[in-house]
């Protein structure tokens, strides 16, 4: 029998030194692959008579096998220390900072809403909604629009397709259908809409939302936000609406010094109706409220025309009241300096990282009614 005892010390020897796996895999292949060393000595056993095959036979394979496991136990502590090594690279020290984290931001539009609701609320007003999508009735006919008054008509408003029964949805290009949903006292059908939800006067409401009109530029947008104001009681005029948006643009500009004044406007559901300015100073490419000489129109309002209350069941000779309409995304332009309102609507992060606010901020202004 030879002795291969020499060729099984150096291999096991060059085994143990093999420094990865890769230098392992060498050595596996040279020694026992299809041309390797032992994978030789075990083909020679065809050539050797039969009693020469029971001695080598047995310790060829011996030495195959040793040679096996050696490689075998190797590869698993390599493989053990390339994880270690591996796990020690990839170490956290939970003694540092965390790495920062982009936040979410609220959008000027939501902030400015929510600090208009939030002085209204302090003068008393509850919030309302309504459906952005419209009919007709709620939309100009109970709001005193006549019947060939150019809001109906396609350029202005963005009509749907006519359902089974003939009648053509809108979008709303208001939110005075809110108060029509809220005063509405008569010609409710069996099964109205889940948004009339109708209210006993006195009433004093805000109504907030999206409303649609054909129109873009720099401060128009097909779709913008509204907040309107109703205020139903008994000897109600117009010092007390004067007086209602005067508080407000003090508290939302956050200046005692801001002076108003109403121009004499038509609006069908308002009579009389009025818009309101602001003095302002245009100098330097900016607009700021409570300075100057300049004004700047920021809202219309007036006394809710008897017909609207007609037609929501109410008494004109026994209830009054008045109406306004703000548009949010203008003050918010206003208010924080945004020079164009497409921006507000194109979806950039990098903008709104800019302007966006904390979702953590107090939404009141910090100045207190006078």
């Amino acid at each position: 029998m030879t002795d291969h005892s020499e060729l099984e010390a150096d291999l096991s020897a060059q085994i143990e030194a093999a420094a990865d796996l890769e230098a392992l895999e060498g050595l596996r292949v040279a020694a026992l692959g299809k041309a390797g060393v032992v994978s030789a000595l075990l083909r020679s056993l065809g050539q050797m008579s039969p009693e020469a095959r029971k001695t080598e036979g047995p310790a060829i394979n011996g030495l195959r096998d040793r040679l096996t496991a050696k490689i075998g136990a190797r590869k698993a502590a390599l493989e053990e220390a390339a994880l270690e090594a591996e796990l020690e690279a990839g170490r956290l020290d939970l003694s540092l900072p965390a790495p920062p984290r982009r936040r979410g931001q609220v959008h000027p539009t939501l902030q400015v809403m929510d600090e208009m609701i939030a002085i209204f609320a302090e003068m008393g007003f509850s919030v309302a909604e309504g459906p952005d999508i419209e009919d007709d009735f709620h939309n100009f006919t109970a709001l005193n629009f006549p019947p060939r008054h150019p809001a109906r008509e396609m350029h202005d408003t963005f009509f749907l397709k006519p359902g089974a029964d003939g009648e053509r949805k809108l979008l709303r290009t208001h939110t005075s259908p809110i108060q029509v949903r809220v005063m509405r006292r008569t010609n409710v059908a069996v099964g109205a809409p889940q948004f009339e939800v109708f209210q006993d006067p006195p009433i004093r409401i805000v109504g907030p939302g999206r409303v649609y009109r054909c129109d873009s530029d720099a401060t128009h947008t097909p779709m913008f936000h509204q907040l309107e104001g109703l205020v139903i009681d008994k000897a109600i005029h117009m010092g007390h609406l004067k007086w209602t948006l005067d508080a407000f643009v003090r508290r939302f500009f956050e200046a005692d010094n801001v002076v108003t004044r109403f121009r004499p406007h038509h609006f069908p559901f308002t009579e009389p109706s009025a818009e309101m300015d602001v003095q302002c100073d245009r100098s330097a490419g900016q607009v700021k409220i409570g300075a100057g000489s300049d004004w700047l129109e920021i809202l219309g309002g007036g006394m809710v025309h008897p017909n609207i209350l007609a037609n929501c069941g109410l008494d004109p000779d026994e209830w009054q009241g008045f109406a306004f309409g703000l548009g949010v995304d203008r003050l918010a332009m206003l208010k924080y300096g945004m020079p164009d309102l497409r921006d507000f609507f194109a979806a950039d992060v990098r903008w709104l990282g800019h302007y966006g606010f904390s979702a953590f901020a107090d939404p009141n202004p910090a100045s207190g009614l006078s």
